[in-house]
C-alpha cells in the first residue's frame, strides 16, 4: 500500500477478479462478467473513505472451470499479485475465485505471503477486518483437515496393497519393468537388466567390499534403473555409486519381496535373486560393519570431518582408517574416490595425524598474532554496537506504537456508541498489544 497525503488513509489498490464456467452468453453486450465487475466496482467506491481504489486491469476468465487453477486471468492475477501490483482482490462470490477447498487454501496462502487482502462483495468475506480473518483460518483449517485426510486415505491404500504383495507405486528398480496393462500395476522382470542384477550380487560376494563392485559396474558402463514417468519424462539411467549398490544389494524385491515400512510381504512378483544368495550378502554387509553404502564407522574424533576438502575435486575429505596387524592408521578420503572408485580422484587420501597436526601448528600461529587478536576484538565489538543500535531503534518504534494503539483505543471506546465495527477495531488493536 502506498501513503498519500498527510491524515489520508494508505490508498489500497483493489483487482476484481470476475469468472464464468460456460461462454454461454459472453457473446452479449452486458453478460456475467461485467455484472460481477460492476458489482465489485460499487463496493470498492464504498471504501473510498479507505483509501480503496479500483485497478483498471481486467482478470476476467470466461468459459473456464472454478474446479481447476489452470486459467489464464488467474495466472495474470497471481503474476501481479507476487509483482507487488495489487493489495486487495474483489470477487462477485467466493467460488468465482475457486470451488475447490484445497485450491482456495493454495490462492490463500499466496495471497497471505504478499499481504493481500481477499473480498467476497455478496458474502460479507473481508479479510481486511478481523471477523473475515477469523472466517478464512476456519475455511484453511477445514482444507488442512481435507488435505490430511486424503493423505492418510492414500497411505492405507498403498499399506493394503503392500500387504496383498502388490506393487504400490514408486521409483521402478534395476531388472523390473512395471505393467500397466491391468487396472492393477505389476512388475515383471526384465531380462537383460536381470542378467546385470544377479551379477552385482556375485561380484559383492566375490570381492567382499562396496567399492570394488562400484568401480566394476562403472568400468562396464552399468547404470541404475533408466524409466519414463507417465508425463513421457526419463528419468535415471546414472552411474552406480555406493550408496545405490548398498540399496540394490538391500532390497527384499529381488527376492519376490514387498517392503512396508519395517514389514516385509510375499510380493506378485517374480524373484530375481535366489533366497540363500540374498541372505548370504545381507551377512557379508553387517559383517563389514557398512551403513546405507557411504557411511563408514569411526571411532575416532576427526578434527577435520566435514570442513576438510579435496583440492583436485572440491569435495569433503571423509575420516578413514586402515587396518595392518593390530595397528589401524586413519586417513581423509575424497568422499568421490570413497563413491566412485580411487581412479576418479588424483588426490585419494592423505595420512590423518599429519594434516590434522599441521592444521593445529597454524591456526595456534594464528592466535598467537596480537595484531589478529585486536582486529577480532574490534570486529565484534563494532558487530555488538550495530545489533545494539538496531535494537534501540526498535524499541523506539514499539514504544510509539504502542502509545498510538493505547490512545486510538481510548477515542474508540469515547467516540460513539459501539458498533461491530469499532468492537472489532478495539479487539484488533487489544491483540496487537498483547
Amino acid at each position: 500500500m502506498s501513503r498519500t497525503k498527510k491524515n489520508q488513509p494508505p490508498v489500497v489498490r483493489c483487482a476484481i477478479y470476475t469468472r464464468k464456467s460456460c461462454e454461454e452468453g459472453l457473446e452479449l453486450e452486458f453478460n456475467s462478467l461485467d455484472a460481477q465487475r460492476e458489482s465489485g466496482e460499487a463496493f470498492i467506491a464504498s471504501q473510498q473513505h479507505e483509501g480503496w481504489v479500483c485497478l483498471p486491469d481486467r482478470y476476467d476468465d470466461g468459459g473456464f472451470s472454478g474446479g481447476s487453477l489452470d486459467r489464464p486471468a488467474l495466472n495474470r492475477l497471481i503474476a501481479d499479485i507476487e509483482a507487488g501490483k495489487i493489495d486487495c482482490v474483489v470477487v462477485y462470490k467466493v467460488d468465482r475465485l475457486s470451488r475447490s477447498l484445497l485450491d482456495f487454501s493454495r490462492i490463500m496462502e499466496t495471497f497471505e505471503k504478499h499481504g493481500v487482502s481477499f473480498v467476497s462483495v455478496t458474502q460479507q468475506f473481508n479479510t481486511t477486518h478481523s471477523m473475515g480473518r477469523l472466517t478464512l483460518n476456519i475455511l484453511l483449517s477445514f482444507a488442512q483437515f481435507e488435505r490430511e485426510i486424503i493423505g492418510e486415505r492414500i497411505r492405507d491404500k498403498i499399506a493394503a496393497q503392500r500387504r496383498r504383495g502388490k506393487w504400490a507405486g514408486g521409483v521402478p528398480v534395476l531388472g523390473y519393468d512395471v505393467d500397466r496393462s491391468n487396472p492393477s500395476p505389476k512388475l515383471v522382470v526384465n531380462a537383460e537388466e536381470a542378467v546385470q542384477v544377479r551379477r552385482i550380487f556375485s561380484l559383492y560376494l566375490e570381492l567382499g567390499s562396496l567399492l570394488p563392485v562400484v568401480e566394476e559396474v562403472r568400468r562396464r558402463g552399468w547404470c541404475n534403473k533408466r524409466w519414463k514417468t507417465q508425463k513421457g519424462l526419463i528419468r535415471g539411467g546414472r552411474p552406480f555409486d555406493k550408496g545405490s549398490i548398498y540399496m540394490l544389494l538391500t532390497n527384499p524385491i529381488y527376492i519376490g519381496k514387498i517392503k512396508h515400512k519395517a514389514d516385509v510381504y510375499d510380493g506378485e512378483h517374480e524373484p530375481i535373486i535366489d533366497p540363500a544368495v540374498f541372505a548370504k550378502v545381507q551377512t557379508t554387509l553387517q559383517k563389514n560393519g557398512r551403513g546405507r553404502g557411504n557411511h563408514l564407522i569411526n571411532k575416532y574424533g576427526a578434527l577435520l570431518k566435514g570442513i576438510l576438502f579435496c583440492k583436485a575435486c572440491n569435495r569433503t575429505m571423509s575420516h578413514t582408517f586402515t587396518t595392518r596387524g593390530t595397528k589401524r592408521y586413519r586417513y581423509y578420503t575424497c568422499s568421490k574416490a570413497i563413491k566412485k572408485g580411487y581412479k576418479t580422484c588424483p588426490t585419494r587420501s592423505l595420512p590423518a595425524a599429519e594434516i590434522e597436526a599441521a592444521v593445529v601448528d597454524q591456526i595456534r600461529c594464528i592466535a598467537a598474532d596480537e595484531g589478529l587478536q585486536a582486529e577480532v576484538l574490534r570486529q565484534a565489538r563494532a558487530a555488538t554496537d550495530d545489533e545494539l543500535a538496531e535494537l534501540t531503534t526498535q524499541q523506539t518504534q514499539l514504544k510509539r506504537q504502542l502509545a498510538r494503539d493505547h490512545a486510538e483505543i481510548g477515542r474508540l471506546a469515547l467516540a460513539a456508541e459501539p458498533n461491530s465495527a469499532t468492537t472489532a477495531r478495539i479487539a484488533d488493536l487489544h491483540q496487537r498489544i498483547a
